[in-house]
């Protein structure tokens, strides 16, 4: 059993991150006889999954779907959660190359250029 300052240290957060997981149910500490949370192994690698999970980009309300005991609902978060991302890296590809073009665009106004102007129309 490890206090809560332990797990913090190891896992890489400070102490009220993890009473914060509690707090919203993400993470199940136990409790000694004096009040005091107290984190077994299994605790542990349930702190290290959150902040996994909360590194890859899921919200905790996400958190705790993908880490519901019904794989169906935590597939479909975590397949939400990648379409989510596709776009993003759709998005961040169209901007890149939006950039290059304006960087080396001979045209001194956006406007005046005709695929910049095709570029500031997309969506």
């Amino acid at each position: 059993m490890r206090t809560i300052g332990e797990v913090a240290a190891e896992v890489g957060v400070e102490p009220h991150v993890l009473r914060h997981w509690e707090q919203v149910g993400a993470l199940t500490v136990s409790r000694d006889g004096n009040g005091y949370r107290t984190y077994d192994d299994r605790a542990v690698e349930q702190a290290r999954t959150v902040l996994k999970l909360r590194r890859v980009g899921l919200s905790l309300p996400e958190v705790i779907a993908a880490m519901a005991p019904k794989k169906a609902a935590a597939q479909a978060i975590v397949t939400a959660k990648i379409d989510d991302l596709e776009g993003e890296i759709t998005r961040t590809r169209q901007a890149i190359t939006f950039l290059r073009h304006t960087a080396e665009c001979r045209h001194r106004y956006l406007d005046d250029c005709p695929e910049c102007a095709s570029f500031v129309r997309e969506p």
